[in-house]
This record gives C-alpha cells, structure tokens and sequence, in this order.
C-alpha cells in the first residue's frame, strides 16, 4: 500500500501547474503591475499620484438650465457662443451641452450659415472683419 501512494505523489509531483493566459489577470496574492500602486521613495514613502489637469466639475447643459426646447437658427448671440474663432462647432465636452441639445444646436447652426446669419469657413470671418460685419445685430 505504501508503494501505491508514493507512486501517486510522484504523479503529482511530475505534472506541472496548470498556466494561466498571458494576457489575463494576476493570480490571487500576486504582485500586480506598476500602475496599481504609485513607486516607493527613498525610506519606505510613497511618491504622491499625479494630478490630472482640465475640468473639475461637470459641466451643465445652459439649453437644459434654461429649459429650452427649440433652438431658434435666428438667435446668432447665443449660436455663436457655439462657434470657433475658424468658425466650426466645438465639441460637447468642450460646451457642456447634452447630446439631444447639441444635434438641435448643430442643426440651427448650419440654418444660420445657409441663411447667411453665420459665417462657414475663417476666410468669411475674415472678410466680414475687413468689413466691419463682425457683430451682426440678431433679428
């Protein structure tokens, strides 16, 4: 009997552990990698995490704030506040307008430039500025 068991454990013994996936996660009580925790200083310190730059707040939806439900095309004030200096709709994460707000705002935008209200391209900006038609009077 004492022969049988020792086979057993020699088979045991013989089989190598079972290997995880390269690219899965780190086995229970194993170091993790170097983004977990920030590196150690000098005398056991722990070198203090970055700070993230940008916002700090989230930002809010000025439509939502002022229930707004239709953007008007004629209120070139408040689209172009929307606006880039090159004339181009900025971003939502850059404004803070919802995604249902921002279809509407863009849709209004691109009515003004086809009525004219607003400039298309820098190049109209820059005519308008030649001009003096830069602060055009909203209707």
């Amino acid at each position: 009997m004492s022969q049988e068991v020792d086979t057993t454990t020699q088979e045991a013994e013989a089989t190598p552990a079972p290997r995880r996936p390269v690219g899965g996660p780190p086995a229970r009580g194993a170091p993790r990698g170097s983004r977990s925790r920030p590196p150690m200083r000098a005398g056991g310190e722990r070198r203090p995490r970055p700070r993230r730059f940008g916002r700090q707040s989230r930002k809010v939806c000025s439509f939502c704030v002022d229930k707004v439900d239709k953007i008007n095309c004629r209120d070139i004030g408040r689209l172009r506040n929307y606006l880039t200096d090159r004339a181009t709709i900025q971003a939502r994460r850059k404004t803070g307008t919802c995604s249902k707000h921002q279809r509407r705002l863009s849709t209004a935008i691109k009515r003004a430039r086809y009525l004219a209200l607003l400039p298309s391209t820098s190049e109209h900006i820059r005519v308008a500025m030649q001009y003096g038609l830069r602060d055009v009077p909203t209707r």
